[in-house]
């Protein structure tokens, strides 16, 4: 494979007519204006849908394990919920180490190899839906390797911070990051579907039947129904297939931020090396973690997440050689700002409540409204006696996912004209009265023979939240953009969405742990008291008087 070079600047290098673009100055309004624009929001429309894929096949467990249990896989609940957790965990670790892919293998090569890459588990999933015969370690196997969609996410949005300039830093990130949020609903909307299609006609192979009713955002779906369920994964080979190719012959590496890249091979040596590594401490801490007869559930969540978080950097520090372990040790640098573990925290409260609600929504639905909640013959309450008048969680739950991605660019833009700090600020206010609200309405629902009726109220509220994270996670990633400088910026932005990420995970966990103690309402009320926290946070940090950077 050959890649197009890039003329040294001064020497009629023209940016955009090359791969690689040596000169490359977005603060220069001349240079903007004649080149610098075209350039970055080419790249930046091609960046979006690649990353809507990613999220879509990193998220798509979420709706698969749903109609394996109303297809009679032959697994428990429980294990099914290991494909889930798996799928959260690996998305989160691997990015951690791409975080650093940008500067260690530019970004036409990363964007291009790690959506081409997501062929692999799209393809593998639709082959192991066929059979549910296989052994459970095979799609958990699955799960694990769709990690690489959630991945994407932290390698595609240090890139486009890096063609932008500051001033445009919340509107780009915004674009990126909401639209891209759109692959949460786009599975969500189009994986029910594609099930009841032959997408593939023989190629696609035979479909199964429904052995209970199942449902999506039109309404139900009747057991005894023909499903594709393999369409699950073959349908984004559609779209991941030309995506990558575009990817590759209008995306470009930018020497200013990638000096050392080495040849197309070369490039991906490092980025297939490092993704591989990540697997190794998200492997070790699911095993530590999970129940038998996956792992020996040894480790509690709180030990797991951060040993999985250490564990990867280690791996990445040590297993690191030559140029590259050059390119990590001066990566690692952004651990000495205390701007980085600020930004961390204010990340969670953003983009962490957005996956993890996103993840969590179905199953608040399906236990709260799904079941009568009424006392038993000795006066302790039960919780179940279906409900005849329950609402879909696959009719509704996708609304909320839709809210906070269509916002995102929203909070970008406002972030751009009033500063990112003020406006995270707000939404934070409003996220700690969301979260009490939400609470307080999961309480009265779960002890209501009548759940139904707190359902507009518990729906609106949960809007809300995710309304108001939505526009955190643009005024929080515009923040980022101005503070750090361009070689640091795309790093920071990797690692905190790294770590909010793990929302994925603990979210549905603790709301799901809270709900079967009886209390579903001290899981929000315990995210109030973590938004308060981020308030006093980001107030010391950016708005007080002396602040260190205002209003950034």
């Amino acid at each position: 494979m050959t890649t197009r070079t890039a003329p040294a600047p001064g020497a009629g290098a023209t940016p955009g007519r090359s791969a690689d673009i040596a000169d490359w100055r977005p603060e220069d309004e001349a240079f903007w204006a004649s080149t610098g624009s075209k350039v970055a929001y080419r790249n930046l429309w091609l960046s979006i849908p690649a990353l809507l894929c990613g999220f879509a096949v990193w998220g798509m467990w979420g709706i698969i394990t749903v109609q394996m249990l109303n297809l009679g896989f032959p697994f428990t609940q429980a294990e099914l919920f290991t494909l889930t957790a798996i799928a959260g965990i690996a998305g989160a670790t691997m990015r951690i180490p791409a975080s650093f892919l940008i500067r260690l293998a530019g970004g036409r090569n990363t964007i291009f190899l790690t959506t081409a890459m997501l062929l692999a588990p799209a393809i593998g999933t639709g082959i192991a839906l066929q059979h549910p015969e296989w052994p459970l370690w095979v799609f958990q196997l699955m799960a694990l390797w769709s990690g690489v969609g959630g991945g994407n996410f932290a390698s595609s949005m240090s890139n486009i911070s890096t063609f932008f300039p500051k001033r445009l830093q919340g509107t780009a990130l915004g674009l990126n990051a909401g639209l891209g949020n759109f692959g949460v609903t786009t599975m969500q909307i189009v994986i029910p579907l594609v099930m009841t299609l032959p997408l593939l006609g023989a190629f696609g192979g035979e479909p199964m039947t429904l052995v209970k009713d199942s449902g999506w955002i039109f309404g139900k779906i009747a057991a005894g129904t023909p499903t594709w369920i393999q369409n699950a994964g073959f349908a984004w080979v559609l779209s991941l297939v030309p995506l990558s190719i575009l990817c590759w012959w209008g995306m470009n590496n930018l020497k200013t931020v990638s000096p050392n890249t080495g040849s197309p091979i070369t490039a991906f040596a490092k980025i297939t090396y490092l993704y591989t590594l990540a697997f190794v401490p998200a492997i070790f801490m699911l095993w530590l973690y999970l129940p038998a007869p996956t792992g020996l559930g040894v480790l509690s969540m709180w030990v797991a997440i951060p040993l999985d978080i250490v564990l990867a950097l280690a791996v990445m520090r040590l297993a690191a050689f030559g140029e590259m372990k050059e390119g990590v040790k001066k990566q690692f640098a952004i651990f000495r700002d205390k701007h980085t573990w600020s930004l961390t925290a204010l990340y969670i409260v953003t983009f962490g409540s957005f996956i993890g609600f996103s993840m969590a929504l179905p199953l608040a639905i399906t236990v709260i409204f799904g079941f009568q909640h009424v006392p038993g013959a000795d006066g302790v309450m039960t919780h179940t006696l279906k409900n005849p008048n329950a609402p879909s969680a696959l009719t509704y739950a996708w609304i909320g996912p839709f809210v906070g991605a269509a916002v995102r660019p929203l909070g970008g833009w406002i972030s751009d004209k009033f500063g990112g700090s003020i406006v995270t600020q707000i939404i934070t206010v409003l996220m700690a009265a969301g979260a009490v609200g939400v609470g307080y309405v999961m309480s009265l629902a779960y002890a209501s023979a009548t759940p139904e009726h707190y359902f507009p109220l518990f729906l609106g509220l949960f809007m809300l939240l995710f309304f108001a994270s939505g526009i955190g996670n643009g005024s929080t990633f515009r923040t980022i953009g101005v503070i750090f400088d361009r070689a640091q910026a795309g790093p920071v932005l990797g690692w905190t969405s790294a770590v909010a990420a793990y929302g994925a995970f603990v979210a549905p966990v603790l709301i799901g742990q809270q709900i079967k103690a009886g209390t579903p309402q001290t899981a929000f009320y315990g995210f109030a008291v973590f938004y308060a926290l981020c308030l006093v946070i980001n107030w010391w940090f950016y708005l007080r008087a002396g602040a260190y950077v205002k209003n950034p």
